[in-house]
């Protein structure tokens, strides 16, 4: 299955539906990097984890490959935005303190990435990615909608997804680094069923199986799912994060 860049159709709604960050996983950035002066976030799609960042380092620059989805990052006077590969950054030599990747690390080229990085990195300076997989929910939530999707579009997820689902296994992103241990975080949210099915269309997998004529059975899927579960009340989900992280030697 091709790995087009989806994120970049209709990137305002993309931004939309995803859920944010926890602000413990930020926390635990601002206690553990050892410098606060400037950080890449990368790969940084609307911007989300940049604005975050941008209350702990004094400049933060925020690329990604998109210029669609880079149009729509959340405004900050010290966030700077980009189009960019994040194996092809255009900085200075040892520019940063952090480099952060959320939600994208397993779609990069990482023979070129990690060099790239340690090019960037100031000595010891903090490298930190990111991801989260499926959410969990109500037992209604669970057999009504997710369940039918996932297993509609399960065909038309691209191969790089399932390096993010096996936990950004050290084999498979070719990690350079000693692991540093990380806090056990979750994403928790109270999403209504038009929140959730919104989040769902964010899904690549979603997007490929539309444009490849499943559209129609998708459609039907949500329809009753939304009708069965009705617009209240607001469900509860949640999914662990996954967290990569280590100094930059």
């Amino acid at each position: 299955m091709s790995s087009r860049n989806t994120f970049a159709d209709n990137p305002g709604r993309y931004a939309e539906a995803r859920p944010l960050y926890p602000q413990a996983l930020f926390d635990w950035i601002a206690v553990t990097c050892r410098g606060h002066d400037t950080a890449w976030d990368c790969a940084t799609g609307n911007g989300q984890a940049a604005i975050a960042l941008a209350r702990i380092f004094r400049r933060v620059e925020a690329t990604d490959i998109s210029a669609a989805q880079v149009a729509q990052g959340f405004v900050a006077p010290n966030i700077r935005y980009s189009a960019g590969a994040a194996e092809r950054p255009e900085f200075a030599d040892h520019s940063f303190d952090l480099i952060a990747v959320a939600q994208a690390l397993h779609w990069f080229d990482f023979d070129r990435f990690w060099p790239a990085v340690r090019q960037v990195a100031r000595p010891g300076a903090l490298f930190c990615g990111w991801g989260y997989a499926w959410f969990r929910g109500s037992e209604a939530v669970s057999e009504l909608l997710f369940e039918p999707v996932t297993q509609l579009v399960s065909p038309y997820w691209a191969p790089n997804n399932r390096i993010l689902w096996d936990g950004y296994a050290d084999a498979d992103v070719r990690w350079p680094f000693v692991r540093l241990e990380v806090p056990d975080l979750r994403i928790t949210v109270r999403w209504s069923v038009d929140q959730i099915i919104a989040y769902v269309r964010t899904w690549s997998a979603f997007k490929n199986a539309t444009a490849a004529g499943a559209d129609t059975e998708l459609e039907q899927i949500l329809t009753h799912a939304r009708h069965e579960l009705g617009p209240e009340p607001r469900h509860e989900l949640w999914v662990p994060l996954t967290i990569l992280a280590g100094f930059v030697d």
